[in-house]
């Protein structure tokens, strides 16, 4: 095992040069963070993950293992990226023709989570603390806490930030099971009411 004064990595893993990595995050077995990644404090980065260039991730994200965060994607503070779960980075790939001029960026608000094996379509934004279920497959943006499943992803539900469904009452009204917070339904949007 190798340390660094500000950050953990294990002997196996590769980071290239010009990556910025938070104080006390930890990466593992067998990943690679690529050129100029930034990673922020407390992050998880599981075994045999690939944090292409350029990628950005806040503080506290949680990443499991086998995922591939390809370069476009963003994600804020609290982000769960479940184990075997994909980011695309173009929309019509070949082998043969180069297409790195024509990235699309995808972007993962704070506190979302992204299932095991779900599979996130380049230039679709994933709202703040909305819930990707394992296996979706996601083709359009999804709002602030959506719940989505399915092949392709379709809305289900509402989740709370605590990762709870919402359950609204005629007025539009909900409050979270575990932290007891409450939640607007208005125009097909969610907010936490303060």
């Amino acid at each position: 095992m190798k340390t660094d004064p500000n950050f953990f990595a294990h002997t196996t893993a590769v980071i290239d040069e010009g990556c910025e990595i938070g104080e006390g995050t930890k990466i593992w077995h067998f990943s690679h963070i690529m050129p100029n990644c930034s990673i922020g404090e407390n992050c998880n980065i599981g075994q045999n993950v690939v944090v292409s260039p350029g990628v950005v991730l806040g503080k506290n994200v949680k990443v499991q293992n086998n995922v591939s965060i390809y370069t476009g994607v963003t994600c804020e503070d609290d982000v769960f990226l479940g184990p075997s779960m994909v980011f695309t980075n173009v929309i019509n790939p070949r082998s043969a023709i180069n297409r790195r001029s024509e990235y699309a960026k995808t972007h993962v608000g704070r506190g979302a989570t992204i299932g095991a094996n779900a599979t996130i379509v380049c230039g679709h934004d994933i709202g703040e603390y909305a819930f990707v279920g394992a296996g979706a497959v996601v083709t359009k943006n999804i709002p602030a806490y959506a719940l989505v499943i399915g092949n392709p992803s379709r809305q289900v539900g509402w989740m709370s930030a605590y990762g709870h469904k919402l359950e609204f009452d005629a007025k539009g009204k909900a409050t979270c099971l575990e932290s007891g917070e409450r939640y607007l339904l208005k125009n097909n949007s969610v907010i936490k009411e303060a």
